[in-house]
């Protein structure tokens, strides 16, 4: 009897914990698409009516379709969104605009920056839901084709010219630093 609720404790945990993990994917990962949505919109406040307008439109858009499936999976699978929401929707936007006001070069500096982070954190979420991938298959899925137009991004970015942004490095590290840290933020609060 004793062993019976000690294994009965276990299984309980466990699926406790993957549970818990799938939270805290689809918490952050809404958080980061809202993030990319403003920072999107930002960059088109400031370039949106110059020659870089069409791409950055482009990239905004697949990122309105990525915010609208999280917002699908936040309702679906019933998970708290971050509190930090209206701080990484002010947060993004001047990321985007700021950026943008020092050159089309910038923002794409600043769009491959974010994008390398992303990819990588796709990466990572995509090895944890391997885990079950029945399961998770819902999941996999949307991870896949989100970090794919990530990539795109990222590579679209290098090729506008992002690393001849002046003080490239120093700059992208920045804005490296500060998404890990939204990142960390939102997974747990």
């Amino acid at each position: 009897m004793l062993q019976s609720r000690v294994l009965r404790r276990c299984s309980q945990r466990r699926l406790s914990s993957a549970a818990q993990q799938i939270d805290t994917i689809i918490r952050v990962d809404h958080a980061g698409e809202l993030g990319a949505d403003r920072i999107y919109a930002g960059q088109m406040a400031v370039l949106g009516k110059g020659s870089v307008g069409p791409m950055i439109q482009h990239m905004w858009d697949q990122e309105k379709e990525h915010k609208a499936k999280f917002e699908e999976l936040i309702n679906k699978y019933r998970v708290r969104p971050t509190v930090l929401t209206p701080i990484w929707n002010v947060a993004g936007f001047m990321l985007g605009a700021g950026s943008a006001l020092l050159g089309p070069k910038a923002a794409m500096a600043c769009t491959v920056a974010v994008e390398s982070v992303i990819v990588e954190h796709y990466n990572n979420q995509l090895r944890v839901l391997m885990s079950d991938p029945e399961k998770n298959r819902e999941l996999l899925t949307v991870l896949q084709k989100f970090r794919d137009d990530e990539q795109e991004h990222h590579d679209k970015g290098l090729d506008e010219g992002a690393e001849e942004t002046p003080f490239y490095e120093a700059f992208s590290n920045i804005i490296k630093l500060g998404c890990r840290a939204a990142i960390s933020l939102s997974e747990v609060v």
